[in-house]
């Protein structure tokens, strides 16, 4: 199966130190981003070890946010990019220096963005908040489904994620926009049932 293929439905974030969270979540997708912030680096290189091992085990894609050096000590699939991360180019210079293969997201809150990570070379784009968002201190301008809609036409080929304040009864919405996943923290790490939650974006998004 092609990385694109797993990408697609649900985009999964850990955002805390919990295996039977994580095994919730690789029950309704085939990607799973550790996203632990302001974790010491310790913390997320144990975290980041052992959702390899789990997604290694599913055939899922492992991502790690922000850091590029953790993402390569694991042996992640994936590093994912915010903007004031480290910049795009940097960071496919550095992955090059290694001799490594890695895929690299980045974080998109306008049209502008979007083109500039796309002609940078990034391999997917996450873009939003599409909807409002509590799992930001500080979140960005939401930018609704018709910008969503617009970002996924400028980003082509190039896979776009939809974040922000989506949950299972809005990702109906973010498919027909073109989206090719859905992120949500919130909706599916909170819910009663993690697995149920997420099965349900990833078949809106099929």
């Amino acid at each position: 199966m092609d990385w694109r293929d797993k990408l697609r439905g649900f985009y999964a974030v850990l955002d805390r130190d919990d295996r039977m969270l994580a095994e919730d979540l690789l029950a309704a997708a085939r990607v799973l981003q550790v996203r632990l912030k302001g974790a010491p680096r310790g913390d997320l290189l144990r975290v980041a070890g052992w959702a390899r091992e789990l997604t290694a085990a599913r055939g899922a894609l492992l991502v790690v946010n922000d850091d590029l050096e953790a993402a390569l000590a694991v042996g992640a699939d994936a590093v994912h990019l915010g903007q004031d991360d480290l910049p795009l180019a940097d960071a496919r210079a550095e992955i090059a220096r290694r001799g490594a293969s890695l895929l690299v997201g980045v974080s998109t809150h306008d049209l502008e963005q979007v083109r500039r990570a796309a002609a940078g070379g990034a391999d997917y784009l996450g873009f939003g908040p599409v909807f409002g968002t509590t799992t930001k201190e500080r979140p960005d301008p939401t930018v609704g489904v018709e910008l969503l809609r617009e970002a996924v036409r400028a980003a082509a080929p190039i896979p776009v994620v939809a974040i922000g304040g989506i949950t299972p009864g809005r990702a109906a919405e973010v498919a027909a926009a073109g989206a090719h996943a859905a992120c949500a923290i919130a909706a599916v790490n909170r819910a009663a049932d993690i697995a149920a939650a997420g099965r349900a974006i990833a078949a809106a998004l099929a």
